[in-house]
């Protein structure tokens, strides 16, 4: 048995910032969708024998030496591939076409003329049509290979859409998963549901009662151990599992003195209340701070809180007489963030994650049910289990807790100062009627202190930072409009309320693909 419906398309990731937007609509398009890096696209293509491909863009060039490449089997496979930008160059070039730089280079919003007929198009775009696309190249296709036309063209790129119909092969200069293509959502559905002819049936239901097949497959009669990090991700593996496998399963509630105001009693209340799911309530707040004091640097410490988790999970598993796994809520974003085949800073964002694997020390393995999902997805998935609304629609709180919402260096006094202004600015954005408007919203104090005057008398205290963004699964954020009113109010009871700050700002800054936490 395996996790993945049998309708699947596999979306060969070639080091676009945004391939994952590919992933997201095929599946609002109701089909199933898996990335595989490129150096990894043939063990994905034969666990997943997929319906149909698609080769997304990327930063390479073809003309290099080292630039990658679809695996050349994937082109006598029998399947329909869809090529992207990058994709389209490397297809055309490894099936006999000519590839280089453009003369006219193109950035930003275009448009195409459509030009021919295509099964890509059917229902959706006629010959004559002009349609806005975004371009992203700097090469373009000079010559098609054997079999393919021309189906549409735009200024900089005679070959925008081109097509071999009888192998069902379709290539695009343009990226129809931006939203800036406003009909790339639909095109894209085209694909996987006319071309492929898949029926675009899978749901979240299905997504469960598969994956609860597949832990007990996994599991078997084994123990499994599950951390709690007080967030959504865990909470829904949790629930998730233990559907699955009942009493075999285990959580471990590390609350290690880094969680929100009143954090850590919601969570044991609603698992020993409501789920009635057997619970270690673990307190490590002196063992996590004493080993947070004097370290300064982000990764250290994340790297120092992602250890002791495992160290305190190892440890419980003993106490109660061993566990064969251990469950994380690692979700879809951490996995391609952490397989980045380019080595950048991007395999450091889910360094809190052990979406590699546990030590060699722990002789346990990993059950990660929701590492084929994204956030919003697993929030539907835990409103299908049954989770609260109230829980489910939480905002995202990442396992480090306050440690990466206070720069610096990590005391005591300092996160009871922020718990303070956390929890005043969520009660104003929930009495606004915003929180659910917003995705994200935290309070960060910074490591810096200035002189301000309250009453009488000087202070000396702490600047608090407010952050709020729009997202809809976390790849990409939006800062939230915030009217003056609000912010003067929400600052006005922070510097009255809670000692220790005396200035309040809030953060504009949007964020593109990649994480939004403050570190």
């Amino acid at each position: 048995m395996t996790a993945h419906p049998s309708d699947t398309i596999l979306i060969v990731d070639f080091g676009s910032q945004v391939t994952q937007l590919i992933a997201r609509r095929v599946r609002e398009a109701g089909v199933y969708s898996e990335i595989a890096p490129f150096n990894a696209a043939d063990a994905a293509f034969e666990r997943l024998k997929p319906k149909g491909i698609i080769l997304s863009g990327g930063p390479s060039s073809v003309m290099w030496d080292d630039s990658p490449r679809a695996p050349q089997h994937f082109f006598d496979a029998g399947v329909p591939i869809l090529a992207i930008c990058y994709g389209q160059q490397t297809m055309a070039h490894q099936l006999g076409g000519r590839v280089a730089p453009s003369d006219s280079r193109e950035f930003g919003r275009a448009f195409i003329e459509v030009c021919a007929e295509s099964a890509l198009f059917e229902g959706l775009w006629k010959p004559g049509e002009l349609h806005q696309v975004w371009m992203s190249h700097g090469d373009r296709v000079e010559a098609l290979p054997e079999g393919f036309s021309v189906v549409a063209r735009s200024e900089g790129a005679p070959y925008a859409a081109a097509t071999d119909e009888s192998r069902r092969f379709y290539s695009l200069m343009f990226h129809p998963e931006v939203v800036h293509t406003p009909d790339g959502g639909k095109l894209l559905a085209n694909f996987v549901r006319h071309v492929c002819g898949l029926a675009g049936d899978w749901t979240m239901a299905e997504f469960r009662a598969t994956k609860i097949a597949e832990i007990r497959e996994q599991v078997g009669n084994g123990r499994v151990i599950c951390g709690l990090s007080g967030g959504v991700d865990s909470a829904v593996a949790a629930v998730l599992i233990h559907e699955a496998i009942g009493h075999q399963l285990t959580c471990v509630f590390v609350d290690h003195g880094l969680m929100r105001a009143s954090e850590a009693e919601q969570v044991v209340s609603l698992f020993r209340g409501h789920y009635n799911i057997p619970l270690v309530h673990v307190d490590a707040e002196q063992m996590f701070l004493s080993g947070l004091s004097g370290l300064t640097d982000p990764e250290e410490k994340r790297k120092f809180i992602g250890k002791t988790f495992i160290d305190v999970f190892d440890e419980e598993a003993r106490k109660i007489g061993g566990a064969d796994f251990l469950a994380q809520g690692t979700l879809y974003p951490d996995v391609i963030e952490s397989v980045s085949f380019t080595g950048g800073p991007s395999v450091t964002i889910k360094s809190h994650h052990n979406v590699g694997g546990l030590p060699e020390r722990m002789d346990m393995k990993l059950v990660e049910p929701l590492r084929e999902l994204f956030k919003d997805e697993v929030r539907e998935l835990g409103r299908e289990l049954g989770l609260p609304d109230a829980f489910v629609g939480r905002h995202p709180f990442p396992g480090p807790g306050l440690a990466i919402r206070i720069p610096g260096e990590v005391t005591r006094e300092r996160c009871d100062i922020l718990r303070k202004a956390d929890a005043i600015y969520l009660e104003e954005i929930r009495n606004a009627g915003l929180y659910d408007a917003i995705w994200q919203a935290f309070a960060v104090l910074l490591p810096v202190r200035t002189v301000g005057v309250m009453g009488d008398g000087r202070t000396y205290d702490y600047v608090c930072a407010l952050r709020a963004v729009t997202s809809t699964d976390g790849m990409t954020a939006d800062i939230y409009p915030f009217d003056s009113t609000f912010l003067s109010r929400v600052a006005t009871r922070i510097i009255n309320e809670v000692r220790g700050i005396n200035r309040v700002v809030y953060d504009y800054t949007s964020k593109p693909p990649g994480t939004i936490e403050w570190e």
